[in-house]
């Protein structure tokens, strides 16, 4: 069977890759997915653009570069590029003198969500490939929380992490002892979705796990019931107090390789927070909410990373897994993954890195 950790992610997706407010107006910001750098940035339109991050002469990063009106200027030798990647200018240039490259790279760029998305794929894919769909952003029944972080993993740990809820162990000095039960679970050629039931079994909850889960005031114990779902490339998380109608909270995130080899990957999550019926509750509770969740996302970081650096270290996956759950949601990520590109060396000879590159065809498991 294919080496999970040898598959890359499908760039036919759209992928964030900023949040909104990086992207200043007139500036540039340096982005990229899996190896592949992209500048993007804001016109004075307001609209933001992506190009490859090199100038078409010298190589240099258009990240290094000034923004004027719709296009961006290179800081090297001042060539000028529109947002649809081509040149428009080089200051210089005479009759007679070498015929210019056409330019660079564009990718497909759409904002959302408070998320600055491109195209890495197939620029023709792209209108016809919806972005998720986030019914609790911007409702007014939910408050919305931002994440972004670096993990240094390759993405399927996250996927795996997220999915598979017995390792609450791990959470225990701010959870206290958890009790999850799969209730039941379902796959499909795309996706893994899993029902869990969560009793609190005693020992210390962090308060601010209690406001996230709308405990209350008074707080207590109460059995919830939480569904994971992988919808190849994203990942949502719904938690239903017991007893009520809607989610408590709503996760939704993306794992975005950064590298070529994609062993790390850059982490986007938006938590949709339920406001309570008492004004301005979830404003005081904010502050503990977010330092909650931040401890337990650093608990998990810590753990997908020691999983990297273990297969780093032996060279290959050693996990005797034992959760079909997990199994399942390997299949997906191998048959949606693509092969890794070779990489290319300084002198510019193409070679292959230390993960072998898989055939042409998507990695399909045995």
């Amino acid at each position: 069977m294919v080496d999970l950790r040898r598959v890359g992610a499908n760039p036919d997706f759209w992928y964030p890759v900023a949040l909104s407010g990086s992207v200043r107006s007139k500036r540039v910001f340096a982005a990229a997915f899996a190896g592949e750098r992209i500048a993007l940035y804001r016109g004075e339109s307001g609209t933001v653009h992506a190009l490859e991050d090199r100038c078409a002469h010298r190589q240099v990063p258009l990240s290094m570069g000034a923004v004027e009106g719709e296009t961006l200027r290179c800081g090297y030798h001042a060539w000028v590029y529109r947002g649809d990647g081509r040149l428009s200018q080089i200051p210089y240039l005479s009759k007679g003198d070498g015929r210019p490259p056409r330019g660079v790279r564009s990718y497909p760029v759409r904002e959302a969500y408070g998320l600055v998305f491109v195209f890495p794929g197939d620029a023709e894919k792209a209108a016809t490939t919806a972005l998720p769909e986030l019914s609790a952003f911007g409702s007014a029944k939910y408050k919305t929380m931002t994440f972004s972080r670096t993990v240094r993993c390759h993405y399927s740990f996250m996927h795996e992490n997220l999915l598979d809820m017995n390792h609450q162990f791990l959470h225990r000095g701010v959870l206290g002892k958890l009790h999850p039960e799969l209730l039941g679970y379902r796959t499909g050629p795309g996706s893994v979705e899993a029902r869990y039931l969560f009793t609190h079994a005693g020992g210390k909850r962090n308060r601010g796990a209690g406001l996230l889960a709308a405990e209350g005031i008074r707080g207590g114990g109460s059995s919830d019931v939480m569904t994971i779902r992988t919808e190849y490339p994203y990942q949502t998380l719904d938690l239903v107090p017991e007893n009520a109608q809607q989610p408590a909270f709503r996760l939704w995130a993306a794992y975005v390789p950064e590298d070529a080899e994609q062993r790390a990957c850059h982490t986007y999550g938006l938590l949709m927070i339920e406001k309570p019926g008492i004004p301005g509750a979830l404003h005081l509770a904010w502050p503990l909410i977010r330092r909650f969740t931040e401890r337990v996302f650093a608990e998990d970081r810590m753990a997908v990373e020691a999983e990297q650096r273990a297969w780093e270290e032996q060279g290959e996956d050693r996990n005797h897994e034992v959760f079909p759950l997990i199994l399942d949601v390997r299949d997906v990520l191998r048959t949606n993954g693509v092969p890794l590109r070779p990489q290319t060396a300084a002198c510019g000879i193409t070679q292959r890195s230390q993960a072998p590159v898989l055939s042409a065809e998507k990695a399909t498991p045995q």
